[in-house]
């Protein structure tokens, strides 16, 4: 004979408040996040998002219904995977709302700089160290600039000088940091194209002078540098 729980049916009660406050708190958050988007994005945001929160909005009151305390109810099993569902829809709005963030803060970064060869470029004005300024254009999701032909070579130059007035020189992403005279980007791949100031005898091939920087003043020519010195910098973010 099967033995009875009482208390089985308020236990399964509990457990589903518990399961709709959570879903409700990501809800709120996916909700905040589409709040918060302006401009082009917030109209793409709420076509995509407002489909599925009348959905899921369906699915979490299914989910929260009391279950019957007859032995012939549907399977416990069955709101179970209810509420994965609507944890699964959450999961993938929540991604998607942070994608669409992300692109956000890119098209702010493209209208304070320019765009050119499927990236945006954005100079800074604040003289750092050369790591410094790489974890600095990390942690605006870029890198330090790396010009990969002459024509972005030209194109860097050419909006350094008019992004900042009398500057000289600009940090890029070129180094060669862990072996002298092999030089790399931001990402340790080799780089293919140079633009060394040759009447300067560059690069100096001394160990001291590790990092690359561009010079505004010498028409975009390259040359290396200690890594410690104050620099301004250029940093560059890849369009998706």
């Amino acid at each position: 004979m099967q033995r009875e729980y009482p208390h089985r049916g308020a236990s399964i009660y509990i457990l589903s408040c518990v399961q709709w406050f959570w879903s409700l708190s990501r809800l709120y958050k996916v909700c905040h996040c589409v709040l918060s988007l302006q401009g082009p994005l917030a109209s793409d945001m709420a076509r995509l998002v407002l489909p599925f929160l009348f959905a899921l909005c369906f699915l979490l009151h299914l989910s929260s219904s009391r279950p019957s305390r007859s032995r012939k109810a549907v399977s416990p099993r069955q709101p179970g995977a209810a509420e994965d569902e609507v944890k699964s829809q959450l999961e993938r709005l929540w991604r998607e709302v942070n994608s669409l963030k992300e692109m956000q803060a890119l098209q702010t970064v493209c209208l304070r700089g320019i765009k050119a060869h499927r990236k945006c470029y954005l100079t800074i004005e604040e003289p750092k160290h050369y790591h410094e300024a790489n974890e600095d254009c990390i942690a605006q999701g870029g890198t330090l600039a790396t010009p990969r032909d002459l024509t972005e070579n030209n194109d860097l130059r050419d909006y350094a000088k008019r992004s900042a007035p009398g500057s000289r020189d600009f940090w890029i992403g070129v180094a060669d940091i862990v072996k002298e005279g092999q030089y790399v980007d931001v990402n340790s791949l080799p780089v293919s194209y140079f633009n060394w100031d040759r009447s300067k005898k560059q690069p100096t091939g001394t160990n001291r002078e590790s990092c690359v920087a561009l010079s505004v003043v010498a028409q975009g020519k390259w040359y290396d540098e200690v890594c410690r010195s104050l620099k301004k910098y250029i940093c560059e973010y890849v369009i998706p």
